[in-house]
C-alpha cells in the first residue's frame, strides 16, 4: 500500500494492487558507508509513472536513505514473466561508469515493503580486460494472507560492456505461498551465530566474574580499611594536644578541609557531568525500548528514537549540570545551561556537517539535505534549550545548597609528595582498564554491525553491559579516589570520506561514552566521600 505521492509503508495488500520498488543506495561492497543514489549510475528507470519518496522520518534522511522510485509494474500475487523494462545506450562515458563500478565491487540496495534487497552490479573475466553488466533482475516474492514476508533476488543475463551498444534491463516477478510470520520475516536478515557466538557469552560471563571482584573489593576490603581508619582516629581523638602534635598524623581526614573545594574549572565539569548523566539516561532508554520494539526492522527508527529520547531527557542534564555549579557556587548559570544544552549536539554536529562537506564534494547519499541540518537546528534551539532551562531552575532550587559534611578551609593544605604510581595521571590512566576489559568485546560486535554487513538484535545483551560497565566505573572511581585521598590529595583529577566518516563518528561515540562514564564515576565517589566525611568527627 502507498500514500498519495508518498513512500510505501509495510502494510496488508488487496490481491493485484500496486506493490512499490525502491532503488536505494550503490556502492563499493567493502565499504559500506561509502553509498551513493542508485542513478548515480548510468542505469535506466522502467516506463511506470515515478512516485515522489519523501523522508519517513528524521533518522532516515540523517542516515542518507534516498529512495527512488524503480518504474517498475509489480502488483500483489500477479506474476510477471521477464519483461524488458528499459534500455540503456551505452556510450563511451556510461562504459566508463559501469566498469569502474565493477571494477570496486559495486553492490545496489533496494526496498520492497520495508525488506532490503541486494544485488551486484556485474563482474569482470578472470583477465580483468572484459566486463559484464547483470541486467535481469528475477524477484520471488514470498506472501502469508495479504502480507509480504519474504524478498529474494536472483541476478542473472550477463552482458558484455561494448561501447556504442544497446543493453536491454528486464525483470521478473514470481509469488509465492510462504509460512513466515509476518512478525518474523526479519529474522533471516540476523546472524544468531555470530551474535550468540560463545566468546560473546564468555565476554558476558567474564565482566560479570569482574564485577563480583570489584564489588568485594570495594565492600570487604575498603570498608575494613575505612573501619581500622576510624578507630585510628578515634584514637587520636582521645589523645592531648602534645602527643596529638608529636604523633604521626597521616590519611584522608587530614584534608577533610579541602576535599569539598570547588574544582578548577566549575563551569565546564558541571556541565560535563550533566551532559554524561543525560548520556546515561538516553543509553538506559534507548536500549529498554529496543529489547520491546524490534527497532532494526524500520529504516532510520534507532536514530530517530535516540534523537527523540535526547531532546526529552534534556532535562535531567540541567538538573544534575545546574544543581552541580549552583553547590560549587558558580555565579554564571545561564553560561552554564547553554554550554551544557550544547556541548554534545555541537560535538556530534560539528562532526557531521564536517563529514558532510566530504560527502557532498563526492556525491555521496550520505550528504545530509540541508532541510534536515535546519531540522536538526531547529531541535536543538526550540527543544533542547527550553527542557534544560526548565531542569537547571529546577536543579538549582531543589539541590543547589551547599550540604556538605564538612567546611571548607580559608587556605588550601599542601599536597605532600608521594610515589610517582600514586600521581593522579597515573591512576586515571590504570583507572580505565577494567572498564574498558568490561566492555571491549561488546565494542566489537556493535561496531561490526555499524561498519559491516550485520544487524545487532542483541539488546539484552547490551543491557547487562551497560548495567556492569556502571558498576565497575563507580567501583573503580571509588577505589581510586580512596587511593589518592589517602595520599592526602585532594586535588580534582584532570586529564578523506572514508577515513572522516570512520575516526570523526569514532571520536564521537569515545568521548560520548567517556562522558557519560566520568559522570557515573562521579556520582558514585561523590556518594563515597560524602559518606565517609559524615562519620567523622572535626573539630
Amino acid at each position: 500500500m502507498t500514500w498519495p505521492g508518498g513512500p510505501e509503508v509495510a502494510s496488508q495488500y488487496q490481491d493485484k494492487e500496486e506493490v512499490v520498488l525502491w532503488m536505494n543506495t550503490v556502492g563499493p561492497y567493502h565499504n559500506r558507508q561509502e553509498t551513493y543514489k542508485y542513478f548515480s549510475l548510468p542505469f535506466c528507470v522502467g516506463s511506470k509513472k515515478s512516485i515522489s519518496h519523501y523522508h519517513e522520518t528524521l533518522g532516515e534522511a540523517l542516515q542518507g536513505v534516498e529512495l527512488e522510485f524503480s518504474g517498475l509494474d509489480i502488483k500483489f500475487k500477479d506474476d510477471v514473466m521477464q519483461t524488458t523494462y528499459c534500455e540503456i545506450d551505452l556510450d563511451k562515458g556510461r562504459r566508463e561508469a559501469f566498469v569502474y563500478a565493477i571494477k570496486n565491487h559495486y553492490w545496489y540496495q533496494m526496498y520492497i515493503d520495508d525488506l532490503p534487497i541486494w544485488g551486484i552490479v556485474g563482474e569482470a573475466d578472470e583477465n580483468g580486460e572484459d566486463y559484464y553488466l547483470w541486467t535481469y533482475k528475477k524477484l520471488e516474492i514470498g506472501y502469508n494472507a495479504n502480507r509480504i514476508v519474504d524478498v529474494n533476488l536472483t541476478s542473472e543475463g550477463k552482458v558484455k560492456l561494448v561501447p556504442n551498444t544497446k543493453i536491454q534491463m528486464s525483470y521478473s516477478v514470481k509469488w509465492k505461498k510462504s509460512d513466515v510470520k509476518f512478525e518474523d520475516r526479519f529474522d533471516k536478515y540476523l546472524d544468531p551465530s555470530f551474535f550468540q557466538h560463545r566468546i560473546h557469552w564468555f565476554s558476558i560471563f567474564n565482566s560479570f566474574m569482574m564485577v563480583i571482584f570489584l564489588v568485594g573489593l570495594v565492600s570487604m576490603i575498603l570498608m575494613r580499611t575505612l573501619r581500622k581508619d576510624y578507630a585510628r582516629y578515634s584514637k587520636e581523638e582521645e589523645m592531648d594536644d602534645m602527643d596529638r602534635d608529636l604523633g604521626d598524623e597521616y590519611g584522608w581526614k587530614q584534608v577533610h578541609g579541602d576535599v569539598f573545594r570547588p574544582s578548577s574549572h566549575p563551569l565546564i565539569f558541571s556541565s560535563l557531568i550533566g551532559s554524561g548523566c543525560q548520556i546515561f539516561a538516553v543509553s538506559l532508554i534507548v536500549i529498554v525500548v529496543a529489547m520491546i520494539e524490534d527497532l532494526y526492522t524500520e529504516r532510520g527508527s534507532m536514530l530517530s528514537t535516540a534523537i527523540f529520547v535526547y531532546a526529552a531527557t534534556s532535562p535531567v542534564n540541567g538538573y544534575f549540570g545546574g544543581s552541580l555549579y549552583a553547590r560549587q557556587g558558580g555565579r554564571r548559570w545561564i553560561k552554564q545551561m547553554f554550554i551544557g544544552a550544547f556541548l554534545i549536539p555541537a560535538m556530534v554536529c560539528g562532526t557531521a556537517f564536517f563529514i558532510n562537506f566530504i560527502a557532498i564534494y563526492y556525491h555521496a547519499s550520505r550528504a545530509i539535505p540541508f532541510g534536515t541540518m535546519v531540522a536538526v537546528c531547529c531541535i536543538c534551539f526550540f527543544v533542547i534549550l527550553p527542557l534544560n532551562l526548565v531542569g537547571t531552575i529546577l536543579g538549582r532550587n531543589l539541590s543547589g545548597q551547599p550540604n556538605f559534611p564538612c567546611r571548607v578551609n580559608a587556605v588550601p593544605r599542601p599536597i605532600p609528595e608521594k610515589k610517582w604510581f600514586m600521581e593522579p595521571a597515573v591512576i586515571v590512566c590504570l583507572g580505565g582498564i577494567l572498564p574498558f576489559g568490561s566492555i571491549f568485546i561488546e565494542m566489537y560486535f556493535i561496531f561490526t554491525s555499524f561498519w559491516a554487513y550485520k544487524i545487532y538484535y542483541v539488546y539484552g545483551f547490551m543491557m547487562l553491559v551497560l548495567v556492569i560497565l556502571c558498576i565497575v566505573t563507580v567501583c573503580v572511581t571509588i577505589v581510586c579516589t580512596y587511593f589518592l585521598l589517602n595520599a592526602e590529595d585532594y586535588r580534582w583529577m584532570y586529564g578523506l570520506f572514508q577515513t572522516s566518516f570512520y575516526f570523526g563518528y569514532m571520536a564521537v561515540f569515545s568521548t560520548a561514552l567517556g562522558i557519560m562514564c566520568g559522570a557515573i564515576g562521579y556520582m558514585g565517589t561523590s556518594a563515597f566521600v560524602r559518606k565517609i566525611y559524615t562519620n567523622v568527627k572535626i573539630d
